[in-house]
């Protein structure tokens, strides 16, 4: 299992971070909102994944920052239990919705259910399409 979040793994094209908000999809489970899209990467790469907390709902940039780690680590050790198997290519960019802080325990349960959702609308949408 690969537990790394390396640089090629992060969202940092401006034109696709665009794309995702314009013609993605979202699911959210509070306080965490998933906007997703498939893409395909050159680099090889399968999955790309940015994080944003709010400057309007968090003021101090400590408190963002924090909550950004928590996120990336959620993030980075709940990676290869639902993503090792996947081929498609995804943009990924999570979202803090809540105002207030949250523990590290209660946003890793948070990611879980998230990703797990996740799993299960493409798999709904991919047997749709077929």
């Amino acid at each position: 299992m690969n537990y790394k979040y390396s640089k090629k793994d992060k969202l940092k094209s401006k034109k696709l971070i665009e794309q995702l908000f314009a013609e993605g999809k979202a699911i959210t489970i509070f306080p965490l909102r998933l906007v997703y899209l498939k893409t395909p990467f050159e680099d090889g790469s399968d999955i790309k994944t940015g994080v944003s907390v709010s400057k309007r709902l968090h003021k101090n940039a400590v408190d963002r920052n924090h909550i950004k780690r928590l996120i990336r680590e959620a993030y980075r050790l709940n990676k290869p239990n639902y993503f090792n198997t996947n081929t498609t290519g995804y943009a990924f960019m999570i979202l803090y919705l809540s105002k207030d802080k949250i523990t590290f325990k209660a946003l890793d349960t948070k990611m879980r259910s998230l990703f797990e959702r996740f799993l299960n609308k493409t798999t709904k949408d991919e047997t749709i399409l077929e």
